[in-house]
Parts: C-alpha cells; sequence; structure tokens
C-alpha cells in the first residue's frame, strides 16, 4: 500500500443547489455545552431507508450517514455488512476510519497547543528542528505546512516511506522521516502555491511532537478525544485482527469489493498519523464537528482555550485560496454561504463531512470501500440528507 490519502479540488464551484454534486476526492460538543452527547438528543431519525437504495445501487459494503446540530444528533442511519461474505451487519455505532477528515483534528489540535503557548503558528521548522535542514525549508512556518503551502511533496518520498512501515515507535519513524524529507529540497517554493500535502501534516504533527515532548497520539486523546467524550476514538483499522468487530476496509479487485483483513498493513503506516489515521463512531465525529459548529458561530464550546480567533484562524484560507487549516471553505446557498468540508480515504474506507455554520448543521457520511465508486456513492448520500435537514 502507498500513501492514499487523495486530495482534488471541489468540483463543486458552480453547483448552489441542495446537491453537493461531487465531493472533493481526498483522500462534538454539543448540548448546552458542546459536552452533551449528540446520541442524547431526544426524537433522532433514522436513515436506512434513504440509505439502502444508495448503498445496493452502488455495491457498497456498508454505507452510514449521520447528521447534526450543535445542540445533538438530528438523523443517523447504517446498512449493509461490515465485511462482504459474512453477515454481522454494521451498526450506528461502528467504528469508521476517517482518512484526510484526521488532519482538521491534526489542525484543532495543534490550536489548542497554540492557546497554550507550546507551539505558534508562526514557529519556522527550523525552530522547531536543530538538526540541519535544507534551506528551502528553515523559514517554513506551521500555520504554512497545515495550509499546504510550506512547500511538503504530496506524499512522503518512497525510500522514506519504505522506513516508516517498520515495527517500532511511530513518533520515532515519523520524526526519522520527516528529518529525512526536510533535508532535501522542497517541492514547490514554500508560500507561493498549493500542494496538497499528507507529507507536510506530518511534518507539522513532528513539530508538535518536539514542543510538547509528547506524542501525537497521546495528545490527541488527552486534549481533544477526552475533553469531548470521543470514546470510540483510535488510530488504524477500526475493527480488531481476527474479528469482525467493526467494519472492515474493503479494495476493488476484479471489478468487485474485497475485504481486507484487519491489523498493521491495513492502513497507512502509523508515523503517517496526524495527516489521516483516526478511526470513530459517527456520534464522536459530531461531537468534533459541533465545536467546529459553534465555534464558527462565536459559541462557546467545551474546548474553552480556542477563542473565536482561533476558529476564524481554522476556517479562513490564505488569500486567494479555498483551504484553510484542515478544512476546504466554499460558499453553498444551501448552506446559507459560507460552508466547511473535507473528505478521507486510505483507499480501503472512504469519508465525507460538510459543515453549514449558518445553518448549525452538520452532515457525514462513511462507507467502508475506497476508490472512485465509493467517492461517487458517498456524495450521493449528501443531496436528500441536505435537501430535509439544511433548513
Amino acid at each position: 500500500m502507498r500513501s492514499v490519502l487523495l486530495f482534488a479540488a471541489l468540483a463543486l464551484a458552480a453547483c448552489d443547489d441542495a446537491s453537493p454534486a461531487t465531493t472533493p476526492a481526498v483522500d462534538a460538543g454539543v448540548g448546552p455545552t458542546d459536552s452533551t452527547p449528540p446520541d442524547a438528543a431526544p426524537a433522532v431519525d433514522a436513515l436506512e431507508e434513504l440509505l439502502e437504495p444508495i448503498r445496493a445501487a452502488n455495491a457498497l459494503p456498508a454505507l452510514a450517514a449521520a447528521v447534526f446540530s450543535s445542540d445533538g444528533l438530528l438523523a443517523i442511519g447504517a446498512v449493509g455488512a461490515r465485511k462482504l461474505g459474512d453477515p454481522t451487519p454494521v451498526t450506528r455505532d461502528d467504528k469508521w476510519h476517517l482518512g484526510s477528515d484526521t488532519k482538521a483534528m491534526t489542525a484543532t489540535l495543534i490550536a489548542l497547543d497554540v492557546a497554550d503557548a507550546k507551539i505558534a503558528w508562526s514557529t519556522t521548522l527550523a525552530a522547531a528542528f536543530p538538526e540541519t535542514l535544507d534551506a528551502g525549508y528553515r523559514d517554513v512556518t506551521i500555520e504554512q505546512l497545515l495550509q499546504h503551502r510550506g512547500g511538503a511533496p504530496a506524499n512522503v518520498p518512497d525510500d522514506l516511506w519504505s522506513e516508516m512501515w517498520k515495527a517500532g515507535d511511530p513518533r520515532a519513524l515519523r520524526r526519522a522521516a520527516v528529518l529525512g524529507m526536510l533535508q532535501r529540497a522542497p517541492e514547490t517554493t514554500p508560500g507561493t502555491a498549493f500542494l496538497y500535502s499528507n507529507a507536510g501534516y506530518m511534518t507539522a504533527g513532528a513539530a508538535l511532537e518536539d514542543a510538547t515532548a509528547d506524542a501525537w497520539e497521546s495528545r490527541m486523546r488527552t486534549r481533544l478525544f477526552a475533553p469531548l467524550a470521543m470514546t470510540t476514538c483510535g488510530f488504524g483499522a477500526p475493527a480488531t485482527v481476527g474479528n469482525v468487530d467493526q467494519p472492515w476496509g474493503h479494495v476493488i479487485k476484479s471489478g468487485k469489493p474485497a475485504p481486507i483483513a484487519p491489523g498493521r498493513l491495513a492502513d497507512n503506516p502509523a508515523a503517517l498519523g496526524p495527516a489521516g489515521t483516526v478511526h470513530c463512531s459517527l456520534a464522536d465525529w459530531g461531537r468534533f464537528l459541533a465545536v467546529h459548529l459553534r465555534g464558527a458561530r462565536g459559541v462557546p464550546t467545551s474546548l474553552p482555550a480556542l477563542q473565536p480567533a482561533a476558529f476564524e484562524k481554522l476556517h479562513t484560507p490564505p488569500a486567494g485560496g479555498d483551504y484553510a487549516l484542515g478544512w476546504i471553505v466554499a460558499d453553498r446557498a444551501w448552506g446559507g454561504g459560507t460552508v466547511l468540508t473535507h473528505s478521507g480515504s486510505n483507499t480501503m474506507f472512504f469519508a465525507t463531512a460538510w459543515l453549514a455554520p449558518k445553518r448549525d448543521r452538520a452532515f457525514v457520511a462513511v462507507t467502508n470501500l475506497g476508490g472512485e465508486g465509493a467517492a461517487k456513492a458517498v456524495d450521493a448520500a449528501f443531496g436528500p440528507l441536505i435537501a430535509r435537514y439544511a433548513k
């Protein structure tokens, strides 16, 4: 498996109807305060009848979706099988691999440590890493990396990538790959062009680790998952080895979906974590998304260190761009104006989120299959969801 968190520019520029058309191919704190579980909200709508025809028409193993407001879960559904060839059905509480939707979480984690003065948006790579770096990288900032404008290549170079697969501490493997990359010339002139970069997010995560003397995974658990009661969140393939206790990822083989057994090789290497290895339930993903719904409107969240200015930073792209910090920013009539979106895939799952802060709505859809067909199928779920709930 190669680095396969994909990204393409939005093909939605002219679309202002209820349907998102084509999603980006990448790849909650709630309640009166956003610590109330979204699934505690009353009168949650069932989405299974809406989702099953989409799943069947696109030959997906499974499909799940949910709709949230900043006050809780509005609708949820899950249809299909955890693993093709096994009768175990998916459930509403199952965990899904989020791929590059992890990037918004990494950016939010860094924002928390910026608020605590552990690191700064303006921290340069020269300041973050005392080792000798290529001159082209020395003045690159954390903010530029999170905007995909730091000159880092789209993916880790092949020779370093192969080293990341070795057994060992993900933090040490991550740092070694980052230093190896930073001793080579940037792919583009930093600050001058957008180049979607999984390697750049991994670099930002490694810089945060050095600044805090703490692993990215540990920091995600203590600074983000725990405060938001995101108890199902973890890293890598959701299912345990040898069991169908969570959805298995699938890839297309000979024109048909084929299951991939869970384990270390059922995801990108753990060292790539900050770019895209989180898994969680839809409800827990909603807890995180609701923080951004509330923060975008200046409403207090259960991450009190993040003031409105922090969310403005996270949600604002540089001049002339549409990628902020972990979010693609667009304008949609159905969303009442500015919306946030992202998709993620490790080639075995596909997940997309759309946030419309002015409507106080977040929409998510996921499948346990990768590839272009899966992306289109996930996209097909958003039209009816938006038509029904973006009001």
